[in-house]
């Protein structure tokens, strides 16, 4: 297949690119293809020029088949700005795409009126605008997919986060109750925020409580003693609560070996061991009721 050469595309580009800019959002915000209460019109408004303008500079100086290669860079750079900007405001990546092909409409309408008189120039640029522009549509697809990725991936970040919150006790006790599977990546984040919560409270137990834990098998036992480790070097000791009797029957199966390490069958048996060692004790009052009536 020949090379696709886009000169007369070019120069009606470079000629009708205020009109085109104008008709391309028109187009946008009045398709039925994308929501346009998601959309920002204004800045939609500056990405579309800034990509009719780099469309129109890389197909002067390239063939408008390697969208891959340098004289294409700012189109692309453009494209991401379009996708990375629409999938933050919610849009999907059809929907992103489609922002992309309702350039079609008014290029054609501009290609018929500058050369519909040659049918046979007219139909060339028209295939020709047709090939880039799908090119193009399917390259900003691939970008919203990712951007939407990079959006999932930092939501499930932050949920992770929330999801191992380090709640205080008493002055020097921890309590970090773990909900859910415990696997590498929610290891670490629970570590950091366990030994952040350590030194920023100076605090000397911290108790562990997997009764939310599903099931305890050699790598969530291993994960689990990374965080005892690591806690201990950081002054504090650790104790293990929600010891249920399928736990501890599977932990004896496994032959995991947790040393040293506390454990208690609930949260309340562990922070009765918590308090002795801390030399505190709860006491009950025997003052007398005052009733009302």
């Amino acid at each position: 297949m020949e090379p696709i050469h886009a000169t007369k595309l070019t120069e009606i580009l470079t000629r009708n690119e205020a009109q085109l800019a104008q008709s391309w959002l028109a187009e946008i915000l009045n398709g039925r293809q994308t929501r346009r209460d998601l959309l920002d019109e204004e800045a939609l408004k500056k990405q579309t020029k800034e990509f009719l303008n780099a469309f129109q500079q890389a197909a002067q100086h390239s063939n408008v088949e390697e969208i891959q290669s340098a004289p294409w860079m700012r189109t692309r750079e453009a494209l991401d700005e379009i996708a990375t900007a629409q999938a933050k405001r919610g849009l999907s990546a059809v929907e992103i795409a489609t922002i992309i092909l309702a350039l079609k409409r008014p290029l054609f309408q501009i290609l018929q009126k500058e050369t519909g008189k040659d049918p046979e120039v007219y139909a060339r640029e028209v295939w020709n605008a047709t090939l880039i522009l799908d090119r193009l549509a399917l390259f900003t697809t691939e970008l919203a997919l990712k951007a939407g990725q990079d959006t999932i991936s930092r939501q499930q970040t932050e949920m992770l986060e929330l999801s191992t919150p380090v709640v205080k006790l008493w002055d020097g006790i921890l309590a970090l109750p773990l909900i859910g599977t415990l696997d590498s990546e929610r290891t670490q984040i629970v570590m950091e925020n366990l030994l952040q919560e350590i030194v920023r409270s100076g605090s000397s137990i911290a108790i562990i409580d997997i009764t939310g834990v599903p099931t305890v098998d050699t790598l969530v036992a291993q994960h689990l003693l990374k965080t005892v480790a690591a806690a201990r070097l950081m002054g504090a000791e650790c104790i293990i609560s929600g010891i249920r009797p399928q736990i501890a029957s599977t932990i004896v199966h496994l032959g995991v070996k947790l040393g040293d390490v506390v454990t208690k069958a609930t949260l309340a048996d562990a922070f009765a061991i918590a308090l002795r060692r801390s030399n505190l004790a709860i006491v009950k009052s025997t003052g007398a009721r005052t009733e009302q009536g």
